[in-house]
């Protein structure tokens, strides 16, 4: 089942200069800077309360992060909910008729398993599953 917001996704032009709005905003530094080379992007994550607010800033043309910039521009992204058992959650999603970009999770950033849910299937938003990896696995 999903348990709570897990973040929100931001897709940014320039990280730097992101980053630095985002830490005035919210009063803190970010904790983390990650690439994730087979998304094409580099993350950097805030922490705020329970929650995580994650920019994304494409490192390629091909990136899916450039491709909403071009289109949409800066802006949300996506939502993610954090899960327990993400396999067991595709497929309870699948049977309520959503429909997933992903046949099988994958690593995500910020040590997550994930998988997104198609906009079509949730009034235009991506959505974002996302179930932590164990420690042994990092």
């Amino acid at each position: 089942m999903i348990s709570k917001i897990e973040h929100i996704g931001i897709a940014v032009k320039n990280l730097e200069s992101a980053e630095a709005i985002y830490e005035k905003l919210l009063g803190v530094a970010p904790y983390k800077r990650e690439e994730v080379a087979s998304e094409f992007v580099i993350t950097s994550f805030f922490d705020n309360g329970p929650n995580k607010i994650e920019l994304l800033e494409a490192t390629d043309e091909q990136s899916a992060i450039h491709k909403y910039i071009e289109k949409k521009g800066e802006g949300i992204h996506h939502i993610a909910f954090a899960v327990e058992d993400i396999y067991a959650e595709m497929e309870r999603l699948r049977q309520e008729g959503f429909v997933l970009l992903n046949e099988n999770p994958k690593r995500g950033a910020d040590n997550k398993l994930v998988c997104f849910i198609h906009p079509k299937s949730s009034n235009g938003v991506l959505v974002e599953l996302c179930q932590d990896l164990p420690q042994e696995e990092v």
